[in-house]
């Protein structure tokens, strides 16, 4: 495929692909399964897949645990597949973007298998981070907290009984953190980055990007500003130094030619963000402040202003997206009372309206897709898929449940297995109709085989706008406020105005053509909760 700057705005569609189609019945999705279903990707209207990792993992997190970074996980089918599933994918004009673990590898990577077994003070150890405790020893190095909940360290214990040194692991103990200032380490992953370019994958989107490198010294955690939380700040993290090792990357990646991308997970602010996608960098990167706004229309006035001013300062796009495998799907975010939080939901937790989710869901998507750069869609967002908000806690199996004592009931809730049927068994996502975590019963209605076509359907306004956004040019435009009263978002782009009515009562449209909209428009007023697109002059 030739260079045309094809991500500056795509729609990328992210696949979860333990969740997404089974093939071989064991009730876990696979590759297979993913290559059977691009037919019905290319009819929604995506341009490109990013699938999270398919790697052998002991799947602790999901398989954010990487044992062999080169080889594809059993339960997801074999290694052959996955290339498979890349030259598929470009037969029916789909690029793939493949999930890259550099901050961590599972604790079963031979690497840190070697480290455990060398001891204190060897070559193996210096490939990650293990340090002598404090005092006597019997203390963490620093008061570095896992982002899963307690401490980021834990401590070895040799095989006598003896307690040894400490390693970092900023997410579960099972992910032990690499240490980024070794030249082995930085040779291994430029390794793995020309193997699957070798197999013609178009991009890498890049887990955890703004923690690689660590403060020197590892000091302790200051206070985080209240206003920053939700993003990821001190000195664990988006450190200056990752930006040397992204530099080298993209000179990997234009080395192989074919307009490929790297793309930024990186939980800070706008204006940090705007450091990762400077034309040496990547090319893509996260707007998470987009995703983590409340219904607020002066907050996303802001939150949109800010992120288009950063990243015109480099010439890049902005990112948008509104949800993802880590975070609470927006339909029910935009159903709780705290419109902005983004953690799960458990069953003896205040219940979202779905119903009311549903309405801003789809208004907020058609925002998004109306605005300058690209957007990232997550599986099964297009039919409108609530969270599991009742799912039982003994099938839990996000870290982040046992790690928090279960005060957080983690990520499992957006991870549910996809409805393709709505009267076949686990809704068509296996043949057996095994799923590995249950789906609730509100996903028959939202089955696949209940939408694609169907007019009125959330699948139907999803690739209708998708079909519109490309024909109109709507990512490669350029914003112009509209100022149409308060609690509207309101923006003409590539000759089409945009109005959200986030909280007025109602708003007069300007004049023009519905060219689309998340619900009924009547009389050119636009209800509470709902979005339009205009042709306008």
């Amino acid at each position: 495929m030739t260079k045309n700057n094809w991500w500056r705005d795509a729609v990328i569609y992210q696949i979860y692909p333990r969740s997404f189609a089974d093939t071989d019945g064991d009730g876990h999705g696979d590759l297979p399964g993913v290559i059977e279903r691009l037919p019905y990707l290319v009819e929604l209207g995506v341009d490109a897949i990013w699938l999270s990792p398919f790697y052998l993992s002991p799947m602790a997190d999901g398989g954010y645990d990487v044992a062999d970074y080169h080889v594809v996980d059993p339960i997801f089918g074999e290694t052959a597949d996955a290339h498979r599933l890349v030259e598929r994918a470009h037969e029916l004009g789909l690029r793939i973007i493949v999930d890259l673990v550099p901050n961590h590898t599972s604790a079963e990577h031979e690497w840190f298998r070697a480290a455990v077994a060398a001891g204190p003070g060897s070559t193996e150890r210096e490939r990650y981070h293990f340090l002598d405790g404090e005092g006597d020893g019997s203390l963490p190095p620093n008061n570095w907290h896992s982002v899963f909940g307690g401490s980021a360290w834990t401590r070895l214990t040799a095989p006598d009984g003896t307690p040894e040194q400490w390693y970092l692991h900023l997410f579960d103990e099972s992910q032990p953190d690499l240490n980024w200032a070794n030249p082995e380490t930085r040779a291994l992953f430029e390794g793995i980055l020309r193997h699957w370019l070798d197999a013609d994958v178009d991009g890498f989107r890049i887990d955890v990007a703004h923690g690689l490198v660590k403060a020197p010294g590892l000091p302790d955690e200051g206070a985080v500003n209240p206003e920053l939380l939700g993003m990821q700040m001190g000195p664990a993290w988006d450190q200056d130094g990752v930006h040397e090792i992204y530099r080298a990357w993209h000179r990997v990646l234009e080395s192989y030619g074919g307009d490929r991308i790297l793309v930024a997970e990186a939980w800070v602010p706008a204006s940090r963000i705007a450091n990762y996608v400077r034309p040496d960098e990547m090319q893509q990167a996260f707007n998470f402040e987009f995703l983590e706004c409340a219904w607020d229309a002066e907050e996303y006035r802001r939150v949109i202003t800010s992120s288009l001013a950063a990243t015109n300062q480099v010439g890049a796009p902005t990112t948008w997206v509104l949800s993802n495998h880590d975070v609470l799907r927006h339909r029910s975010r935009y159903g709780r009372a705290d419109t902005s939080n983004r953690q799960g939901i458990g069953a003896d937790d205040p219940q979202p309206d779905n119903e009311l989710g549903l309405a801003r869901a789809t208004a907020a998507t058609l925002m998004m897709l109306a605005l300058p750069g690209s957007a990232y869609l997550y599986q099964g967002e297009e039919l409108g898929l609530p969270e599991h908000t009742t799912l039982p806690d003994e099938l839990r199996q996000d870290p982040t449940w046992w790690r928090s004592e279960h005060t957080e009931v983690g990520r499992d809730g957006c991870r549910v297995p996809m409805p393709w049927e709505a009267d076949a068994p686990g809704l068509g996502f296996s043949p057996t109709g095994r799923t590995w975590l249950p789906q609730p019963e509100s996903y028959r209605a939202l089955a696949a085989d209940q939408q694609v076509g169907v007019p009125g359907s959330t699948w139907t306004m999803y690739a209708d706008a998708l079909r519109l956004r490309r024909e109109l040019g709507l990512g490669r435009g350029d914003l112009e406020w509209l100022e149409l009263g308060e609690g509207v978002v309101a923006f003409r782009c590539a000759g089409v105005a945009v109005v959200t009515n986030v909280s007025a009562p109602s708003v007069a449209l300007p004049e023009g053509e519905v060219l689309l909209a998340s619900g009924h428009v009547e009389g050119g007023a636009l209800p509470t909760n709902m979005t339009a697109w205009l042709r306008v002059s």
